[in-house]
């Protein structure tokens, strides 16, 4: 019997904090730096975006997620069997113990799953959805839990106007599970790490404290021109891989992180416009979350339905980027 990897869950969390456009126009003027709601709207696609209070982490986010996520699967916690976590904002400093194990102790599972965090950026989800299709199939997993979480407004610069109005808070979740039915056709990831310095947080730790900086620093011009490169090609692959055509999408769920972006890639593609979901205009870019928080949205709100094809794709520093082409 052929085995399958198939999303019977989706689920998102979003902090109640909601931060428009002009909220940062005030926020940065006392500090002297002068932008407008016109400026970040035009260059981003970019309205609001949220951000955790100071006492949640991205575990406490990925909580949320993931309860809703196990509720639409009508699955308990304690029938997950792996969990795997893509942030680049995790609970503690050095990246253990693990979020993808906080968030394991919070939802109360006791069987002893395995779980683990997984640090590709903006294509964490991405790449955390292929590795669990894979343990899926291998036959080692049944139901894992697959999330998507961050607080990037912790790693932000408010001092750099052309990077703290970008980023925003959340976390997305959706539990895949062994199937006899095709649910993930294809997946394809890629990495290219001479492009590391384009976007990064360039601080390193020595004897407790930081060298350098802990803020998100990104060459903007340089990272667009290669998202738009490696975004529409790793769609072709995985359309290649699954013996299918771009005709054959339903909804493209692109990593939000610029809708210029995104635009391209549905255009490169063949896409009408109304094919893409578009969630960057409220949620701002929120990284390893933001494809599953766009999904969860258009499935709930029922644009994505039962049978429908799905193409999610996302590019992030390392350079990495990759894509997930699923039936639902």
């Amino acid at each position: 019997m052929t085995l399958y990897s198939k999303i019977i869950g989706t689920g998102s969390y979003l902090p109640p904090n909601r931060v428009t456009n002009q909220d940062l126009v005030e926020q940065l003027a006392k500090k002297g730096l002068e932008t407008s709601d016109d400026w970040i709207f035009s260059r981003s696609g970019i309205a609001a975006r949220h951000y955790a209070a100071k006492d949640v982490q991205s575990s406490d986010l990925a909580l949320e997620a993931a309860k809703r996520a196990l509720d639409m699967a009508k699955l308990s916690p304690n029938d997950i069997d792996l969990i795997v976590l893509a942030t680049s904002t995790p609970d503690f400093f050095g990246g253990f113990p693990s979020t993808a194990c906080v968030v394991q102790n919070k939802l109360g599972i006791t069987n002893g799953c395995a779980a683990f965090d997984v640090q590709a950026v903006c294509s964490g989800f991405a790449y955390a959805v292929s590795i669990a299709d894979n343990f899926i199939k291998a036959g080692a997993h049944k139901n894992v839990l697959v999330i998507g979480a961050e607080v990037f407004s912790r790693i932000l610069n408010f001092e750099d106007r052309t990077t703290c109005v970008l980023f925003g808070d959340g976390a997305g979740a959706v539990v895949l599970s062994a199937s006899q039915e095709p649910g993930v056709l294809a997946t394809k990831l890629h990495a290219d790490g001479s492009y590391a310095n384009i976007l990064c947080v360039p601080g390193k730790v020595n004897a407790g404290a930081v060298e350098g900086s802990a803020f998100l620093y990104m060459d903007g011009q340089a990272v667009f021109k290669l998202a738009v490169s490696v975004l529409e090609k790793v769609a072709n692959e995985v359309l290649q891989i699954a013996g299918m055509t771009a005709a054959q999408v339903d909804w493209l769920v692109p990593h939000q992180a610029n809708i210029r972006i995104m635009q391209s890639t549905a255009r490169k593609m063949g896409l009408p416009m109304e094919k893409m979901v578009v969630t960057v205009d409220q949620h701002g870019n929120t990284s390893a979350a933001s494809i599953p928080l766009a999904l969860d949205q258009a499935v709930r709100d029922g644009r994505i339905k039962p049978g429908q094809t799905v193409m999610m794709e996302g590019v992030g520093g390392g350079f990495t980027w990759g894509a997930v082409l699923a039936r639902m």
